[in-house]
């Protein structure tokens, strides 16, 4: 894999960022990489959050992913902390070198450091290659999810 880091992004990471969440036809629909203000916007806002962890894989200065970790608190399951994955993107380039597991491995572990009982994200149900790889990393298809675009 190389020397790789992952830490929290920078405002200078979210060009990249962006650019990796427009390069798929469903981020292309929803993403403006011509416009990053609402972006650095929201990533002022989740700095200042705690319980968010926005963060990038770099590589030789380079940033070649990047996901979002949410720790939840809450009532059910006897008091549970949760984490949710979102986000998930690797850059094209690095599609296959085993970066998408690397990252999967320090959100669940992120989780555990956080005391987190269960880890949970989802995937559009049109991202079948992604669902392989989430039962491959052990994360079972358990629920149904629901959107409401406001």
């Amino acid at each position: 894999m190389g020397d790789l880091e992952i830490r929290a992004a920078v405002a200078e990471d979210v060009p990249a960022i962006v650019g990796m969440l427009a390069d798929d036809p469903l981020g292309a629909q929803r993403e403006s990489p011509d416009d990053l203000s609402p972006y650095l916007a929201a990533l002022e806002r989740l700095a200042a959050d705690p319980n968010q962890r926005l963060v990038v894989a770099v590589r030789e200065g380079r940033v070649v992913g990047s996901l979002q970790l949410t720790i939840v608190p809450g009532l059910s399951r006897r008091g549970a902390t949760r984490s949710i994955v979102e986000a998930v993107r690797v850059h094209a380039d690095e599609r296959g070198s085993g970066l998408g597991t690397r990252f999967m491995e320090w959100a669940i572990e992120e989780s555990r450091r956080e005391n987190c009982q269960l880890v949970q994200l989802t995937s559009d149900v049109t991202r079948t290659d992604a669902h392989r790889f989430y039962e491959r990393l052990g994360f079972t298809a358990s629920h149904v999810g629901f959107k409401l675009q406001l």
